[in-house]
């Protein structure tokens, strides 16, 4: 059972290993920054997100102090500036993130205190993001690969390595929160929970965020939590408690959450009045800023009354020439806003396989084919298997993918014979699968996640984008190279829930490679090369081919790579082209079986990339154009290609470009009414023909 621990019912002093002078200056660069920005540079419009530390900062400031080894990271959020200085951000940077200046942590790509710092030998501060809750589940990634790097790697740098997740009082109303604390109690992970509770989030108090508003005693019950409660405003109490749940986790006794109350002596914002507090309020919250507390227990026993003046007066006039030298750094290069969303030549700094110079197999884009004809469930299982055989860092799983060997049996036997550390399951949650994904992959390995199906994706919506987005906003400083396994479509029957394509909603997600393989050699060819890729990748296979005689090919060989971005061509012919992929694949081929035509059909394979040139050279050649998907029609994948096609191939159509797909419902579950929307051959047959005659 956990229990809770308060430093001012400990009776026996502990001696602090604590450099309070510097912790004063720290603390007063923070106040001088924030007093600059609220004062002068919001008002001026030279800041235009601007979310004040004050009252916050004293325990952060402390807590990075704390962060020692070079593997320790922290998952941060909007309002950790101090922890960012006190871990050696420079002021420089910290004042030209909020102006958007070139340089820094994002180059003007992010919101100014969404931070990160990917010190290669200090400690990580892991991409910030601007929405709440997303901080937590991949700080557990990070311990997660911790404890797989100094287990099972042997690596023993990463001893006494530690994660840690600031989050304030409202954050642990989120998903990410419960998915973290579920998955960092079950499987003991170090990590530490740092609580800043104000008492707001923005306008809602925390009894609206958790019963009590307190939520250390509603988590007494947890196994394996220690619990620490404390003043955030009181210099020994503050430093105490943070030395001795830090000591608790980095000496793998077992994860540990500190909930410190602190004031928020500002709005949410700077846009934010704080209306909704009274006065009186408003003015006990000042009488606890931590800064007079910081101040009486230094002045007189530690420094003078005037010394404390003169560090004051010295802070103000360091940020007045720090905030002036970030003021004239250049606007960031315009020519450059559309790089890193995928990878390019310059290698990030933090997160995938290509950082440590890792080396894979030899590879070849030929097959080196077997007699025996297999699944698309075996060509995955297979692959996997050699993946895991020959790299150590690659980990698989997700919900029922151990012992059961996933719900369609593609990870069947993996587990028994690699392992639970690299082939494990997961707690029923999908955020927590792709944000410990995005951890992992942070902390240098290749996680290999399964969703059982597409539709069940929609939790992780959020872990999803942001992980996508991490190269570009992070100016290619961080990566979250990754692959997510998503079964989807329709199958015997169909149905709202387990049928749904919808594999357009990837091909928009900023930063994500993504795979829909029509059969087992093309599956083999592009997991493996997605699991060899800098960039993360959706890799989707399909319900109705797991086990199709048309989609069961001999398997290709350990070596074989399909490159993203390159069409197959299913069939030749100048009569029309038809593009497709997934299970329309097999329709269209007979479609036109069927009639006494010749069409070129080209199987994209991949939708993101997609193999542009191999279409309009199709196009422009049989002068007539089909395109044939499962998901529905409006916005669909289609519509991009068709845009395409009139822009660049227009003048030389002998007819509209058309698409077939589903209408714009969800996949009925009734066999009948699933085969009335969905395009079949037939339907697929009677629209060639129709643009054939046209």
């Amino acid at each position: 059972m956990a229990k809770s621990k308060s430093a001012t019912k400990e009776k026996k002093k502990k001696k602090l290993n604590v450099d309070w002078k510097e912790v004063a200056h720290l603390f007063l660069t923070s106040r001088a920054m924030d007093e600059k920005e609220e004062s002068e540079l919001v008002p001026q419009k030279k800041v235009l997100y601007q979310f004040s530390a004050r009252g916050h900062e004293l325990g952060q400031i402390l807590l990075g102090k704390l962060l020692t080894n070079k593997h320790d990271a922290a998952s941060a959020y909007y309002r950790s500036r101090p922890l960012l200085l006190s871990l050696g951000l420079s002021e420089e940077d910290a004042m030209a993130g909020p102006m958007a200046k070139s340089g820094g942590y994002s180059n003007g790509r992010d919101i100014g205190v969404v931070c990160n710092k990917p010190d290669k030998d200090g400690p990580k501060v892991l991409p910030m993001a601007g929405d709440v809750g997303s901080q937590y589940t991949p700080a557990i990634g990070w311990a997660q690969g911790i404890e797989y790097r100094r287990k099972e790697l042997n690596e023993r740098e990463y001893e006494g390595a530690i994660s840690v997740i600031l989050g304030g009082d409202g954050s642990v109303a989120t998903n990410g929160f419960w998915s973290a604390l579920t998955i960092a109690t079950t499987q003991n992970l170090p990590v530490l929970f740092y609580i800043e509770d104000n008492g707001y989030g923005i306008s809602v108090t925390s009894d609206f965020q958790t019963p009590g508003g307190v939520i250390t005693n509603n988590l007494q019950s947890f196994k394996n939590l220690k619990l620490y409660d404390g003043d955030g405003t009181v210099p020994e109490e503050s430093a105490e408690l943070l030395e001795e749940a830090v000591s608790y986790v980095r000496d793998r006794k077992g994860p540990a959450m500190i909930r410190l109350t602190v004031p928020r002596l500002n709005g949410h914002s700077y846009q934010d009045n704080q209306a909704y507090k009274d006065d009186d309020l408003i003015e006990k919250e000042e009488k606890k800023d931590p800064l007079n507390k910081l101040k009486e227990y230094m002045v007189p026993e530690h420094v003078t009354e005037r010394t404390w003046k003169n560090w004051q007066k010295k802070a103000k006039e360091n940020i007045e020439e720090v905030a002036q030298a970030a003021l004239n750094r250049p606007e960031p290069d315009t020519s450059e806003t559309e790089k890193y969303v995928f990878a390019e030549d310059k290698v990030q700094t933090v997160g995938g396989l290509v950082v440590e110079d890792h080396s894979f197999p030899e590879s070849s884009e030929t097959p080196e084919s077997e007699k025996q004809r297999i699944n698309i469930v075996e060509a995955i299982r297979r692959t996997l298997k050699h993946e895991l055989e020959t790299n150590p860092k690659l980990m698989v799983f997700g919900e029922d993918v151990g012992q059961k060997g996933g719900v369609h049996a593609a990870t069947m036997d993996l587990q028994s014979q690699f392992g639970k550390q690299r082939v494990f399951d997961t707690s029923l949650s999908e955020e927590g699968i792709i944000g410990r994904s995005v951890g992992l992959a942070y902390a240098g390995l290749m996680p290999v996640a399964e969703i059982q199906f597409r539709k069940y994706a929609d939790p992780a919506t959020e872990q999803l984008n942001n992980c996508g987005t991490i190269r570009w906003r992070t100016a290619n400083r961080f990566a979250a190279p990754i692959v997510v396994r998503m079964p989807g479509g329709f199958a015997k029957c169909g149905d709202p829930w387990h049928s749904m394509s919808n594999e357009v909603f990837f091909t928009h997600a900023i930063g994500w490679q993504v795979a829909m393989p029509s059969n087992a050699q093309d599956a083999v060819g592009l997991l493996r090369s997605a699991m060899r890729s800098n960039n993360p990748t959706i890799f989707f296979e399909h319900r109705n081919l797991l086990d199709a005689k048309y989609a069961r090919k001999p398997y290709p060989g350990d070596k074989f790579v399909v490159p993203f971005g390159k069409a197959k061509k299913l069939s030749e012919g100048e009569d029309i082209t038809i593009i497709t992929w997934g299970a329309m694949c097999e329709r269209c081929e007979a479609a036109v079986e069927a009639q006494d035509i010749k069409a070129d059909i080209l199987d994209l394979r991949t939708l993101m990339p997609w193999d542009k040139e191999a279409v309009l050279k199709s196009v422009k050649k049989t002068n007539r154009c089909l395109v044939v998907h499962e998901d529905n029609k409006t916005a669909g994948f289609g519509a991009e290609i068709v845009s395409e096609i009139m822009k660049e191939a227009f003048m030389y159509l002998d007819a509209p470009v058309e698409r077939l797909t589903m209408p714009d419902i969800p996949v009925p579950y009734n066999v009948g009414l699933m085969n009335s929307v969905l395009p079949t051959t037939e339907k697929i047959a009677k629209q060639v023909d129709k643009l054939l005659k046209f």
